[in-house]
């Protein structure tokens, strides 16, 4: 059974860096298009980077660009979140998210991973 698993979250102080991680065992990185989202307290879940195609172009939220950069591993199979300068308003739980090129209501979502950025 295929399934995504987040690491990495975690407490960080304004100004921070984090790097998120997702294992992605027996998903084609050429079939299905890698994101990270994340839901905020009383929030709902917005994309915060993500794969828009599987040649690698990148897309962001306006509120991370500059400072967050989603990268993939193709040996290991893991998709990385690296977030520097977080502030407060990224806290929030992170999701892993792979849905299929073609077939894009195949899609999957991994348990989410906390992070927390405060002093």
């Amino acid at each position: 059974q295929v399934q995504l698993v987040e690491s990495g979250g975690g407490l960080v102080q304004p100004g921070g860096s984090l790097r998120l991680s997702c294992a992605a065992p027996g998903f084609s990185f050429s079939a299905y298009l890698m994101s990270w989202y994340r839901q905020g307290p009383g929030k709902e879940r917005e994309l915060v980077a993500g794969f828009s195609s599987v040649g690698g172009s990148t897309n962001y939220a306006d509120s991370v660009k500059g400072r967050f950069t989603i990268s993939r591993d193709y040996a290991k199979q893991t998709v990385y979140l690296q977030m520097n300068s977080l502030k407060p308003e990224d806290t929030a739980v992170y999701y892993c998210n792979a849905r299929h090129v073609v077939a894009r209501s195949n899609m999957y979502w991994g348990q989410g991973t906390q992070v927390t950025v405060s002093s």
